[in-house]
């Protein structure tokens, strides 16, 4: 697995900030366990859905919340549609430290790329910064169907927990901020059955 110094992760806060106002505050956009842990400090949070993106199980996890034999899935955004998720404002005068801390958690393997996209509020559209799914690295997986993906999910974990809490944590972030995602339920209803199924009489 190859993985990015301190370095190169600084070169990436660097080159998304290097045209940002430096007097404006910074938006952030979390779609997964940066809404529950967005490991820095912010101002406010509020829902909002980015555009032109999609969140998906889309990248294999063989550690963490996997193993090689078993292997979890971790979402990502991806190319085309639209995304319900969390916005975090984080001040002008500590955005480039407290960005920095996201920066080298998400960036530190290959499996992710920052990008300015565009989230719509109730109060309208805000530019944030986010972390789309790299589509060059070897993790990266095109389509899976439901089915595959609730069986990874349903059965997969490892050091820092199972895809299953991932996934109920994910459904309660969005819930907290009034919003839904038909996917993520469409697989944690097949994998709620699955486990009935497996119930004893």
């Amino acid at each position: 697995m190859r993985v990015r110094t301190d370095a190169e992760i600084e070169a990436c806060l660097n080159a998304i900030l290097k045209d940002h106002p430096t007097q404006a505050d910074v938006w952030l956009f979390g779609y997964g366990s940066l809404m529950w842990n967005p490991a820095m400090h912010f101002a406010e949070i509020c829902g909002g859905r980015v555009l032109g993106w999609h969140r998906k199980y889309c990248l294999w996890l063989e550690a963490g919340r996997g193993t090689p034999s078993n292997p979890g899935l971790m979402l990502g955004l991806d190319r085309g549609g639209a995304a319900a998720g969390a916005l975090f404002r984080v001040p002008a005068d500590q955005a480039r430290t407290e960005l920095l801390l996201p920066f080298r958690r998400e960036l530190f393997t290959y499996s992710y790329e920052p990008r300015w996209v565009s989230v719509a509020t109730p109060a309208g559209v805000v530019r944030a910064v986010t972390f789309v799914v790299n589509r060059d690295s070897l993790r990266y997986v095109s389509r899976l169907d439901p089915e595959c993906i609730a069986q990874h999910v349903a059965t997969a974990s490892g050091v820092l927990g199972s895809c299953m809490e991932y996934l109920h944590r994910t459904l309660e972030s969005l819930e907290a901020l009034g919003l839904d995602d038909r996917m993520l339920r469409q697989v944690y209803r097949i994998c709620v059955a699955r486990a009935a199924e497996r119930q004893p009489c």
